[in-house]
């Protein structure tokens, strides 16, 4: 299982505009939780202009097909989303541990 960070750029309403999405937003989450692809994510702290959610996964889709689906991506919140493999050599949880 490999690791992949989504990382997201807010815009600048975003914290007066999030509300009317973030049910939505959070169902999302909540079924990529259950699926075992969504590992962890949230918003960047102050500011709050992005956010990285880590996947893990087969390929990218995993984490490319949440942003597309994503109430926030849909609705204009997001301005940029990109996705980036990510190496895990260490902790419980790394893919291709180096460190025990």
């Amino acid at each position: 299982m490999k690791h992949f960070i989504l990382f997201y750029q807010y815009t600048a309403d975003y914290m007066e505009r999030r509300g009317a999405f973030r049910d939505a937003h959070m169902v999302l989450a909540k079924a990529a939780i259950e699926r075992g692809e969504f590992f962890l994510g949230g918003a960047f702290a102050d500011p709050a202009d992005g956010a990285a959610i880590v996947f893990q996964g087969e390929t990218a889709a995993v984490a490319e097909d949440f942003a597309r689906n994503d109430p926030y991506v849909i609705n204009g919140l997001v301005t940029a989303w990109h996705v980036r493999e990510w190496t895990t050599v260490a902790g419980k949880d790394a893919a291709q541990p180096v460190v025990q």
